[in-house]
């Protein structure tokens, strides 16, 4: 079995209060717990950006279920890659929301005035994640 990291983005199909994103990350964390499945999910209320890491096969599943769920549209893969380590081995589902921190951080990355995740490189998002794992407690 491999180790893979996904990483895509989309577009929620209505606003998301606090409680939605609450019940999103209770199910994920819970699902992700049974399959090995870590990773980050960042929520600017336009966007979804989000990482996996796991086995191939789970990874797979999961991004399966994305597609298919009835919140999320515009879904883009924005990179996909057998990896040797995990990045965020202690987070089942960590979430970072956005902050005047975040906002500082994702301007590093976007080549616009405005964190949008479809105008960024897999590689760009890759390491925006890495810089907010580094200086931001996850939820």
């Amino acid at each position: 079995m491999y180790l893979a990291r996904l990483i895509y983005t989309s577009v929620p199909t209505h606003d998301f209060s606090p409680d939605d994103i609450s019940g999103i990350l209770e199910t994920a964390r819970h699902n992700n717990r049974e399959h090995s499945i870590t990773g980050l999910l960042y929520f600017n209320h336009r966007y979804f950006l989000q990482c996996l890491e796991g086995s191939r096969s789970n990874i797979n599943k999961i991004y399966q279920r994305i597609l298919n769920d009835c919140r999320h549209q515009e879904p883009l893969l924005l990179d996909y890659r057998e990896i040797e380590v995990r990045d965020f081995p202690e987070w089942e589902m960590a979430y970072l929301p956005e902050t005047e921190q975040t906002r500082s951080l994702y301007m590093r990355y976007s080549p616009t005035g405005e964190f949008s995740p479809y105008h960024m490189s897999g590689e760009s998002c890759h390491q925006l994640m890495l810089s907010l794992r580094k200086v931001l407690p996850a939820v």
